[in-house]
């Protein structure tokens, strides 16, 4: 997107100037605003032209049938789609009886700006009419973090050289239509107009609809409430229909004069609650915004960014387009998170309905270490959301004849979505994910009541699950087989080094949660035999390691499986799974997203540095980063490794994934966790930040291009500042009793208002690894601020 000569490169917001068409529907992800329970995609006020319509309710979703050509036992019949939701987005302009299109008469100027120190979108433009009429338009939208049920739009238009009739239609909108489905006809079918009207009404300036989903019989209800701001003789009326509820205003306007309409729209859903019930609950929404207005909204909204940039921001001199990355991802994974309150985390957010909606690993693994340090009560609900589908985990794990919990690989509300068992239900490492998400919360906040009522039954029904889908051999040594790790390439594999490690972890977590509350452990049937046969399955964890190498092997097997012939492999046959078969894929050494590198980080304790500089250098020219999940993984290790350069290299590829629509799929929404992952290398990469143990660990190490990198962390009740330039690093307690934190390996307190300094020793010099052939990043270009 920025590459486009449209967009410029700032340190605070994101600016369109023009209208582009060929760039609209990735606009649209990008200005895209939420709270984590609303979410509006950045449609043009008018509603047309667009990419895609986009207006969503965390949770909120459609069933429809899962296509298979062969039935098996075990499969998931069902699957769960987002839904675009009623649009209350949309204000029409007509000018003199024309419809104010940017695509008909002249657009003089156009400017939008997505200011993420405010959380506003502003849209500035000049337009003149078929006719000759020029007017000038100015709205501002948001999506409120203080009142999470609340969006609101304030529009307003100015005549400029003629006197002219202006008339504003505000609307709720439901069942819009939406382009094209690509995938299943049947899932096609299923999300064509799928919500069913119960209720309309219009009032004054008042508008509500209320509807139902068809199968899956979720209530949803939308209402709007109006203060219109003109010349003493504007006039509104109101009307109603099952899919729309309209406000209409008119006025004259001078030249100079205005018309101004502020709009409050609130959202609410309820798979239990009565008609009169939802129909009260966004009524009573709106009475609580309309108290503060759209000024106390705004005035509402920038006190809570100022509060989360106060803890959150991440700072870079020397290279302006990471220090625009970094702030748009911290702000995106923001929204996406804030008000979820046990809700999913969709792996697009709120902002376009790519991968159906769901919510995946990547969640647990990329987008709560960033909210455990800065936000950690939206990690909280998170995690809550996991238990609170436990239930759905519990059948399915007894369906597959398992114990404990299978959490599934995609979904919505908690029952399996993936109709690829491979690289679905077999990829079981989702229930480590979540187990380490807990401790990693856990240990960063000391919230011994979440872990009481929520980490302890996670670790336990978890824990359940390895203990009985692993075994021991003759030996003693305990496997897991046939499962799949990280890398979808290498499905149903034997001892995934990622996942036996991290189940490892998890069965140790759990039985010292067990014994930390024995009253939870005693309600869960969890006693001393069960406890002690987890510690055992841990400690006998088989990780598999080629000792010819020196490297430990993705899965046991995998280094004697057959190089994948990079050499004649086409630039335009990437990713690999569209032009090659599965099959041919899973018997080959190709990687397709870190695995073993992964494991590396989340379990960096278990690998020493000889080891880490050893499989990286291994795994790096076999790997083809076919997800987006990979280049923030590779940079991490890359830059503990010493490859500095490198570790730029794969930065500016997670940072810009969407800023330059890497992947060409930015149009049906972003990338959430790569751009968690823009925080993950400038904190855990060039940071060097882990902590393991309770111990909070730095190791930073700066790439040429950086000047400075600062960031600020939220620890234990503690908030710490760690700055770090060319030779030294300081490290202060900016609030809280002192800490104790490791430089390099070395042992400092840390105290308030006391700069702790040390220096980064030097880097000796490194060979720097090569990628497969077509699969190496692009260099890197800094734009210095």
């Amino acid at each position: 997107m920025i590459t486009h000569t449209s967009y410029g490169v700032e340190p605070w917001c994101l600016r369109e100037r023009g209208l582009h068409s060929e760039v609209l529907p990735q606009s649209e992800s990008v200005f895209a605003l939420s709270n984590g329970h609303v979410g509006w995609r950045g449609n043009l006020d008018e509603g047309e032209p667009h990419g895609l319509p986009g207006s969503y309710l965390n949770g909120v979703y459609e069933s429809h049938p899962l296509p298979y050509a062969e039935a098996g036992y075990g499969y998931p019949e069902s699957g769960q789609t987002v839904i675009n939701i009623t649009n209350g987005k949309i204000l029409r302009l007509l000018v003199d009886d024309e419809p104010f299109d940017v695509r008909y008469g002249r657009l003089r100027s156009h400017e939008r700006v997505l200011d993420l120190r405010t959380g506003l979108l502003t849209r500035t433009c000049e337009w003149t009419s078929p006719a000759g009429t020029t007017v000038r338009i100015r709205s501002r939208r948001l999506v409120s973090f203080t009142q999470r049920a609340i969006a609101a739009v304030s529009y307003e238009v100015s005549a400029v050289d003629s006197r002219v009739r202006i008339v504003v239609q505000s609307e709720l909108v439901t069942n819009e239509q939406l382009p094209g489905h690509n995938g299943d006809p049947r899932a096609a079918v299923a999300l064509e107009s799928p919500l069913e009207a119960e209720t309309h009404f219009a009032k004054g300036t008042r508008l509500r609809l209320v509807h139902r989903t068809r199968r899956s019989r979720l209530r949803v209800a939308a209402a709007a409430d109006h203060r219109v701001t003109g010349p003493e003789e504007t006039a509104t009326e109101c009307e109603s229909t099952e899919d729309l509820a309209r406000l209409t205003v008119a006025s004259v306007l001078a030249p100079g004069e205005s018309l101004r309409v502020d709009k409050l729209v609130s959202y609410g859903w309820s798979s239990t609650r009565s008609l009169p019930a939802v129909s009260d609950q966004v009524d009573a929404a709106l009475a609580a915004a309309a108290t503060r207005g759209w000024a106390g909204l705004v005035e509402e909204q920038r006190e809570y960014l100022d509060d989360f940039w106060a803890r959150s921001d991440v700072e870079v001199d020397g290279d302006e387009q990471i220090q625009q990355a970094v702030r748009f991802a911290l702000f995106h994974v923001l929204q996406a998170g804030a008000r979820a309150e046990q809700r999913a985390i969709p792996a697009k957010g709120l902002t376009g309905s790519g991968y159906d909606g769901h919510a995946f690993w990547d969640t647990e693994t990329f987008v709560l270490p960033l909210l455990t340090y800065t936000s950690p009560e939206a990690v909280a609900e998170a995690l809550r959301w996991r238990q609170n589908t436990l239930p759905a985990a519990r059948e399915r794990a007894a369906q597959l004849g398992l114990r404990g919990a299978a959490f599934p690989w995609r979904t919505i509300a908690g029952q399996e979505g993936s109709a690829y068992w491979p690289a679905g239900t077999a990829a079981f490492h989702v229930n480590a994910d979540i187990a380490d998400a807990v401790v990693r919360y856990t240990a960063a906040t000391g919230d011994t009541r979440f872990e009481r009522d929520t980490g302890v039954e996670l670790l336990v029904e978890t824990a359940r699950l390895w203990r009985s889908l692993g075994h021991h051999d003759h030996r003693g040594a305990f496997h897991i087989d046939g499962v799949t790790g990280p890398d979808e390439y290498s499905a149903v594999a034997d001892d995934n080094t990622y996942t036996n490690l991290m189940a490892r972890m998890n069965l140790t977590a759990a039985a010292d949660a067990v014994e930390r509350h024995p009253r939870q452990a005693a309600a869960l049937g969890v006693d001393d035999e069960e406890s002690a046969a987890w510690r055992d399955a841990a400690e006998a964890m088989h990780i598999p390691y080629n000792h010819e190498l020196g490297v430990h092997e993705q899965h046991a097997g995998f280094t004697r499986y057959q190089r994948w012939d990079f050499a004649a492999t086409r630039p335009d046959q990437f990713p690999l799974m569209l032009h090659f078969p599965y099959f041919d894929l899973y018997r080959k050494q190709v990687v397709k997203q870190a695995d073993l590198v992964l494991a590396m980080y989340t379990c960096s304790a278990f690998f020493d540095a000889e080891h880490k500089a050893r499989n990286f250098a291994y795994y790096e020219p076999l790997t083809v980063r076919d997800s987006s999940l990979s280049a923030c993984t590779q940079a991490v290790i890359a830059a503990e490794a010493g490859h500095l350069s490198l570790a730029y290299d794969y930065l500016h590829e997670a940072a810009l994934m969407d800023l330059h629509d890497l992947e060409h799929n930015t149009r049906d929404g972003l990338h959430i966790a790569s751009l968690a992952g823009t925080w993950m290398v400038l904190v855990a990469g060039f940071g060097g930040m882990r902590h393991h143990g309770g111990t909070l660990q730095f190791a930073p190490r700066l790439p040429e291009t950086f000047s400075r990198l600062a960031f600020t962390l939220e620890l234990l009740g503690r908030r710490v500042r760690v700055e770090i330039g060319r030779g030294s690093a300081a490290y202060t307690l900016l609030s809280g009793d002192p800490l104790v934190i490791h430089h390099h390996g070395e042992s400092l307190t840390v105290e308030v208002d006391k700069i702790s300094r040390r220096d980064i020793p030097p880097l000796k010099p490194l060979a720097s690894p090569s990628q497969p052939e077509h699969r190496r990043p692009h260099r890197a270009t800094a734009r210095e601020g």
